[in-house]
């Protein structure tokens, strides 16, 4: 039997791509070889679309042995069109203007952040008419700007801490005003973000004005649209999400913070093993409490019509064990580290298996859109 072509695109033009980079890694090492051939397509921090052989050359040696030869030989310029007549990888000759392609029946987009995770290359795949992996252009675009997804939650009668947000610009032309809508509004300690990204870049802990400023400054780096949310003393939970119209959720997770110095999980504490925290799986929690966890993350899936996979994050306040939805990742993390494949793991899929049902996912997505007709 053929094996079944995977595009696995990572890096992009995005302050995760590091992290990008070290999921694919973790997709390539835990992909059933037996099935699947993969293509490896990184994308430049400038946005350059590299070759599979150079894209291979991103990982240690243990890890290239593991793709195709022939394949990560391959230096031509390379590209994915959005020209449905080639539904592949676009080699691309600039000498002779030819083009060439290598067809591939599904793409992975390991790619964390704007430009990967924000719905802008979910519209490329749909413009080129290839299968993908993960949530579409609505929910991909919805997940990421955490001011939408909020508003989506509200109409679910989801329950939420408080939460302020405004433009950059609105903070450029009026900073004192800002400062005062989050001070009646929200108070101290806060917390404030761009509102389009993840994996903790630009989040920072405001516990006065002067801090407050600080951390405007930084979350101002990354997007235009600011999100400021209320800081409370709860536990932090996390469920992963699979599935398309009837998605499942895995047995939670939560993040123990050993060393109270860290008061939040930023960048390093997620990703650089300080040995601060460890993640727990399953959550030490009552049966009565992780069934309404898991109901109430795919009811969030729901709300931003998700598809594919993500990851739910809840907070369970500790002075009235209240449960409040966070936000919704819809291409969580993939990395040794992440909580998405230990909480599968600990629900009885191994990550091979998680990735054999997000292809399948993908190409009954794909099957079931392709129903609908584009004339009349």
């Amino acid at each position: 039997m053929d094996k079944i072509r995977v595009g696995l695109i990572f890096g992009g033009r995005s302050g995760e791509h590091e992290v990008s980079v070290r999921s694919a890694r973790s997709v390539i090492e835990q992909i059933d070889r037996d099935k699947y051939e993969l293509i490896p397509m990184a994308i430049s921090g400038n946005g350059r679309w590299n070759s599979p052989a150079d894209s291979a050359r991103m990982f240690p040696e243990a890890t290239r042995a593991l793709l195709h030869e022939e394949l990560t030989n391959e230096n031509r310029a390379v590209a994915l069109i959005g020209d449905p007549s080639y539904q592949g990888l676009t080699l691309l000759d600039t000498i002779e203007r030819d083009l060439s392609s290598q067809p591939l029946d599904v793409v992975f987009p390991v790619l964390h952040g704007t430009y990967g995770e924000d719905g802008t290359i979910q519209g490329l795949f749909e413009m080129a008419g290839i299968p993908y992996i993960g949530c579409g252009v609505l929910a991909s675009s919805c997940g990421m700007d955490k001011v939408t997804m909020k508003a989506l939650f509200c109409q679910c009668d989801l329950p939420m801490c408080k939460y302020t947000w405004f433009l950059r610009c609105e903070y450029e032309k009026h900073p004192e005003r800002v400062l005062e809508k989050i001070k009646d509004k929200i108070g101290f300690p806060a917390f404030v973000k761009p509102a389009n990204l993840g994996s903790s870049v630009g989040i920072s802990r405001a516990t006065d004005v002067n801090s407050l400023r600080d951390a405007i400054e930084l979350a101002a780096r990354y997007d235009r649209k600011i999100i400021v949310e209320e800081g409370v003393d709860a536990r932090e939970i996390e469920v992963a999400v699979m599935g398309n119209n009837s998605p499942e959720a895995s047995l939670p997770g939560e993040y123990i913070i050993h060393d109270e110095s860290a008061k939040f999980l930023d960048y390093e504490e997620k990703y650089k093993s300080t040995g601060h925290n460890e993640f727990t799986v399953p959550a030490p929690l009552s049966e009565d409490l992780t069934e309404e966890i898991r109901a109430m993350a795919k009811i969030a899936f729901k709300a931003i019509d998700g598809s594919g996979l993500a990851r739910v994050d809840f907070f369970l306040r500790r002075d009235t064990n209240e449960l409040l939805i966070n936000e919704i990742n819809t291409l969580p993390g993939l990395t040794e580290v992440s909580g998405f494949p230990q909480m599968w793991a600990a629900t009885g899929k191994p990550f091979s298996t998680v990735i054999d049902e997000l292809v399948t996912l993908a190409i009954e997505r794909h099957k079931d859109k392709a129903r609908n007709l584009t004339s009349i």
